[in-house]
C-alpha cells in the first residue's frame, strides 16, 4: 500500500501548497497590519496568527505522514529482497517455491476458521497501510475545507512576481459626549461654545484600509519585497455630503531587503524607535492615544536592522537609520511643498534602537530603548535641537495577559507627535526676525493591559499622557500662546474585541479625553464606538 499512501501524501502536499498560496493572497502570513506594527499588540496580526499556527500544524502532519510512507516503502522493498533471496535458495535445491503459504509437497491446508473482531490477529501490513490511508484522507478533507473557506481570485501583476492584496473594511458607529477636534477618531477635547450641542452621533467607513505587497527577486542573497498601505482618511471633497467620500491617503510604503540576520528598509513608515501602539479598532486612521503619550508619525526613512541570537530563547536586535526631519507643521499650500525647519537645516534626523527579546512560556518578552536627534533651522539664525529618548516594553504575564507600553522624554519633537504635535513656541510671527523661538520640552507615556480569556475574545485597557514643561511657556503672553492649543493631554480607553472567524471582528470601545490649555483650564470629552470589520 505504500504507493497509495505516497499518492495521498503527494495530493495533500500539493493541496497544502495551494493553501499556502491562497493564504498568502488572503494575508495569512506577514500580513500588513493596518494602523500598527507587527509587534505585540498589533490588532490585525492577532487576526491571522491562528491561521498561521494551523498551517504550521498541517505542515507538520504532512511531513510525519510522508515519513511514514517512506518507511513503509523501505519495509516493502526489504521484504521483496528477502522473498527473492528465499526463492533463489529454494531454486538452488531444486524446490519450486509455492505460490501460497502451504509447505512444499504437502496438501494445501484447509482455510482457517473465521475469527470474530475481538479474536482477530494483530494488524497486518495491509491493515496498517489502510489506517494510514484513512489518516491521509482525513487530512485531505481538512485541507480541502480550509481551501474552500479561504478561496479567492488570485491577484495578477504586470511582472512575474507574486502580489498579495490585503486590507480591512471597517464600519465605525460613534457617539461623542462633549466637543472634540475630530468626531470619528478624536484626539483632543475642546472648549464648548454656544453653537455646540454638547455631543454628536455618526458613522464612517473612511478608516477602511487597502494594502498591496509584492515579493521580488533574490538580490545579493537577500529576499526583496515591497508594500503600500492606503486608507480613506485623507480629507473630504468639497461636494454634497463630502464627509462620506473620504479621500485616499498614503499611510506607509516600504521596500525591504531581508537576509538571515540583517534587513535594509527604505520608505515611509512609523518611527522604528517607537514601534508599539495600543490595540484599538476605533482608531485605525491614527494610532490610539496619539498626542496623549503615543509617539507616532509616518515618516520617510532609511534604516538597517541586525538580529543577534544569544541563545535558544534570547536575542538582541539593533536598528539605526536616518529620517526626514519633520517638525509637525501643517503645509501652507495644498499642492506646493515648502521645507519645514528640520529640512532647512540640510541634514536628516538620526535614530537608533536596541531591543532584547526573551521567550517566556512560549511568548516573547521584549524590552527596547531608542534615541532620536534632529537639527532645526527656524530662520534668522534661530537654531533648535530636537531630540528624544524612548523606552518600550512588551511583557507577558502568563499565557492570557500581556502588558505593553512606551515612555519618552524629548524636546522639539512635534514631528513625531510629541509635545501634543508642537515643536516650538514663538513670541511672534516666524517671518519676523525679532520673534523669539523656544523649543518645547515634553514627557509622555502610555501603557496597555491586554487580557485574552478565550481564543477569540480579548479585553484591552490603556492610559496615556503627554505634557509640556511649564518653564518653556513662562515669559509668553496669552496672545503669544494663542496658537498653542494645549499644554497637556490625557487619554484612556477600554475596549472589547470578538473574532468569531479569522476574517470577521466585532468591537466596542469607550475613549475618554481630558485636554488642558496653557492657562490651566481643561475640557473633557468621551466617545462610544461600535465596530464591525471584515479582513481580507
Amino acid at each position: 500500500m505504500w504507493w497509495t499512501a505516497r499518492c495521498h501524501v503527494t495530493s495533500a502536499t500539493a493541496l497544502l501548497t495551494v493553501l499556502l498560496a491562497l493564504g498568502a493572497t488572503a494575508g495569512w502570513a506577514q500580513s500588513p497590519v493596518p494602523g500598527t506594527s507587527s509587534a505585540p499588540g498589533d490588532p490585525l496580526a492577532d487576526a491571522v496568527r491562528e491561521l498561521r499556527q494551523q498551517v504550521r500544524e498541517l505542515q507538520t502532519a504532512v511531513t510525519d505522514m510522508r515519513a511514514e510512507a517512506a518507511q513503509s516503502h523501505a519495509e516493502t522493498l526489504e521484504l521483496h529482497k528477502e522473498l527473492a533471496a528465499t526463492r533463489a535458495q529454494l531454486a538452488a535445491h531444486g524446490i519450486t517455491p509455492p505460490l501460497t503459504g502451504s509447505a512444499p509437497g504437502s496438501n494445501p491446508a484447509p482455510p482457517a476458521p473465521t475469527q470474530s473482531r475481538s479474536e482477530a490477529a494483530p494488524p497486518t501490513t495491509d491493515q496498517a497501510g489502510g489506517e494510514r490511508e484513512a489518516k491521509l484522507d482525513e487530512q485531505y478533507e481538512l485541507l480541502s475545507g480550509k481551501v474552500d473557506e479561504q478561496y479567492q481570485t488570485k491577484v495578477e501583476s504586470a511582472s512575474r512576481y507574486r502580489v498579495r492584496l490585503s486590507g480591512i473594511v471597517l464600519l465605525n458607529l460613534f457617539s461623542n459626549q462633549g466637543v472634540v477636534d475630530n468626531q470619528d477618531f478624536p484626539e483632543l477635547a475642546q472648549h464648548r461654545t454656544g453653537f455646540d450641542s454638547g455631543g454628536n452621533l455618526g458613522a464612517t467607513l473612511r478608516q477602511s484600509q487597502l494594502g498591496l505587497e509584492v515579493f521580488g527577486p533574490q538580490l545579493a542573497g537577500a529576499t526583496t519585497s515591497g508594500d503600500v498601505q492606503l486608507d480613506f482618511a485623507g480629507g473630504f471633497p468639497d461636494t454634497h455630503n463630502g464627509v462620506t467620500a473620504g479621500l485616499v491617503r498614503l499611510r506607509t510604503a516600504t521596500l525591504r531587503m531581508d537576509w538571515t540576520h540583517t534587513s535594509l528598509v527604505a520608505g515611509q513608515d512609523a518611527p522604528f524607535f517607537s514601534p508599539l501602539s495600543p490595540t484599538s479598532f476605533a482608531a485605525l486612521a491614527v494610532p490610539a492615544l496619539s498626542y496623549a503619550g503615543n509617539l507616532w508619525s509616518w515618516i520617510p526613512q532609511i534604516r538597517a536592522e541586525r538580529r543577534v541570537v544569544l541563545s535558544e530563547d534570547s536575542s538582541l536586535s539593533f536598528q539605526g537609520g536616518i529620517l526626514d526631519a519633520l517638525t509637525g507643521d501643517a503645509p501652507p499650500f495644498q499642492f506646493d511643498r515648502v521645507p519645514q525647519a528640520g529640512e532647512r537645516s540640510r541634514q536628516p534626523g538620526y535614530a537608533a534602537r536596541v531591543a532584547w527579546t526573551h521567550r517566556r512560556a512560549g511568548r516573547p518578552l521584549t524590552i527596547g530603548a531608542g534615541g532620536y536627534y534632529s537639527r532645526q533651522n527656524w530662520g534668522f539664525g534661530r537654531q533648535v535641537d530636537g531630540w528624544s529618548g524612548t523606552v518600550d516594553w512588551s511583557v507577558p504575564l502568563g499565557p492570557k495577559v500581556l502588558i505593553t507600553g512606551e515612555f519618552y522624554r524629548g524636546r522639539a519633537i512635534g514631528g513625531l507627535g510629541g509635545g501634543i504635535g508642537h515643536s516650538v513656541v514663538s513670541s511672534g510671527p516666524l517671518d519676523d526676525p525679532t520673534s523669539m523661538v523656544r523649543g518645547l520640552n515634553t514627557v509622555g507615556a502610555w501603557s496597555q493591559l491586554k487580557v485574552m480569556p478565550f481564543r477569540r475574545i480579548e479585553f484591552n485597557a490603556a492610559f496615556g499622557n503627554d505634557s509640556l514643561f511649564g518653564r518653556d511657556l513662562r515669559g509668553f503672553s496669552a496672545s503669544q500662546l494663542a496658537s498653542l492649543e494645549s499644554a497637556r493631554n490625557r487619554g484612556a480607553l477600554v475596549n472589547f474585541v470578538f473574532r468569531p472567524r479569522s476574517d470577521l471582528l466585532f468591537s466596542t470601545e469607550y475613549h475618554r479625553l481630558r485636554t488642558f490649555s496653557p492657562g490651566g483650564t481643561s475640557d473633557t470629552a468621551g466617545q462610544i464606538n461600535l465596530v464591525v470589520g471584515v479582513l481580507f
